[in-house]
C-alpha cells in the first residue's frame, strides 16, 4: 500500500514537470550584432606635406669664354656679387700677345695706306697734264683702295684680339648670391667650363622633389602656404609656378617650382622649407581598418544583403592611410559594409544591423 503511494507521487512529479516544460516558450536564435557604413564614391584626395627648398628663380652657371690658367678667384661660396664685378681672372700673357701682334699689323697697314695714298695723290695731278698714263693712275687708286680694306680688316682683328683679351676676365652677368664654385686658383680650364653659380637677386621659389603618384592638384588660384622648418611660424604664400613635364631618371620624381609672393627675413636661399597641399582626387572609398579582412590571400570587406545575410566581397585597396584605408575597386554605391563585429563572421550567416554602440553586445 504504501509502494503504490509512492509511485503515485513519482508520476505526479513526473507529469508536473513535463507540463512545465511544455509552458514555457522556446528562445529565439540570436544573431550576430554589426555595424555598417553605407558605401558613398568619390574623389579621394589626401593631404601631403612636401620638403624641399627655396632656390632662386633665375640660377645660371657663369664660365670664361676662353681657355687659360686661373689667377686669381675674388669671391666665394656665399658671397653677394653686383653686376659686372669681377669674380676671377686668367692669365693674360698669350693674348696679350695676340693684342700686340694685332696692334702692330694696325701701325703697318696705317703706314701703307698713307703711302698708297700719297701715290694716288701725285697720280691725281699728273693725269689731267699728260705726265702720267690712265693705267697708272687706275693702278695708283687700286693700291689706295686695297691698303684701305688692309687696314680696316687689320683694326677689326686688333678689336677682337681687345674683346678676347677681356675675356680673362669672369664678371657677374647680374647681382646674386654665388651658390657653387668648381673650380680654383692654378687650374687650367677650357672655354665654357662653369666656374661658378649664380643665385640672381629678385623672384624666389620654393622647390620640391615629389613621386608622380602624389603629384599636387594643376595650377589654381588657391595660394600654397610654405613654412620654414627650423621654425614654422617664418611663413609664405606662393603659387604653383611650374611642374616639370618629365620625371627624372636618377630619382624617379617630378620637380614642382611654388613662387613665393613675398620671402620674409629668415627665409633665405637653401633654407629648408614645408608645405602642405592635395593631391590629385582619385575615384575612392574610405573605410576604417576594422573593414578590411581577406579571402584568401586577397583583401575583401563583408557586404550585408537586403535579407541581412552577410557574404565576402574580394577589393582592391588604392591606399592605406592611418586608421583608414581606399577601396579603389571592388565595391559600388549603396552597399553596406560590416565596419564593426567581422570577426566572427562567414559567408550566408544572418546578422543584425546596428549602431556603433551596441555593436559588439551580440558576439
Amino acid at each position: 500500500m504504501k509502494l503504490s503511494r509512492s509511485c503515485s507521487l513519482i508520476f505526479l512529479g513526473l507529469a508536473l514537470g513535463l507540463t512545465g516544460c511544455r509552458d514555457k516558450p522556446a528562445e529565439e536564435p540570436q544573431h550576430p550584432r554589426v555595424t555598417v557604413q553605407k558605401v558613398e564614391t568619390g574623389d579621394f584626395s589626401p593631404r601631403v606635406t612636401l620638403t624641399g627648398d627655396v632656390q632662386a628663380q633665375v640660377h645660371s652657371d657663369l664660365s670664361f669664354r676662353v681657355g687659360g690658367k686661373i689667377i686669381s678667384r675674388s669671391v666665394d661660396v656665399g658671397d653677394h656679387v653686383k653686376a659686372n664685378q669681377v669674380l676671377a681672372r686668367l692669365d693674360p700673357k698669350d693674348l696679350q700677345t695676340n693684342v700686340d701682334s694685332a696692334n702692330a699689323e694696325v701701325l703697318a697697314a696705317r703706314a701703307r695706306v698713307t703711302q698708297s695714298s700719297a701715290a694716288f695723290v701725285r697720280q691725281q695731278k699728273l693725269l689731267p697734264k699728260g705726265y702720267t698714263s690712265q693705267s697708272e693712275y687706275d693702278s695708283a687708286q687700286a693700291a689706295l683702295r686695297s691698303s684701305q680694306s688692309a687696314l680696316k680688316a687689320a683694326e677689326a682683328q686688333l678689336a677682337n684680339a681687345k674683346e678676347q683679351l677681356s675675356y680673362t676676365a669672369l664678371v657677374a652677368d647680374a647681382a646674386g648670391v654665388i651658390t657653387e664654385r668648381q673650380a680654383e686658383v692654378g687650374q687650367v680650364v677650357q672655354a665654357t667650363v662653369p666656374i661658378f653659380s649664380l643665385a640672381r637677386d629678385g623672384g624666389r621659389d620654393a622647390v620640391f622633389n615629389v613621386y608622380e603618384s602624389l603629384l599636387l592638384a594643376p595650377e589654381s588660384e588657391q595660394a600654397i602656404t610654405v613654412s620654414l622648418i627650423d621654425d614654422p611660424k617664418v611663413q609664405a604664400t606662393g603659387h604653383v609656378r611650374e611642374i616639370t613635364p618629365t620625371v627624372s631618371a636618377q630619382s624617379g620624381t617630378v620637380q614642382i617650382k611654388i613662387a613665393l609672393d613675398k620671402v620674409p627675413p629668415g627665409m633665405d636661399l637653401g633654407s629648408a622649407v614645408s608645405a602642405t597641399g592635395n593631391a590629385q582626387g582619385k575615384p575612392g572609398i574610405e573605410l576604417p581598418w576594422s573593414a578590411l579582412t581577406k579571402e584568401l590571400r586577397e583583401p575583401a570587406v563583408w557586404l550585408v544583403e537586403e535579407d541581412s545575410k552577410v557574404r565576402l566581397q574580394k577589393v582592391k585597396v588604392g591606399r592605406y592611410l592611418t586608421g583608414e584605408v581606399v577601396i579603389s575597386e571592388g565595391l559600388e554605391a549603396g552597399q553596406q559594409v560590416v565596419v564593426l563585429g567581422a570577426q566572427l563572421l562567414h559567408p550566408g550567416m544572418q546578422v543584425e544591423v546596428v549602431d556603433e554602440a551596441k555593436a559588439g553586445l551580440g558576439q
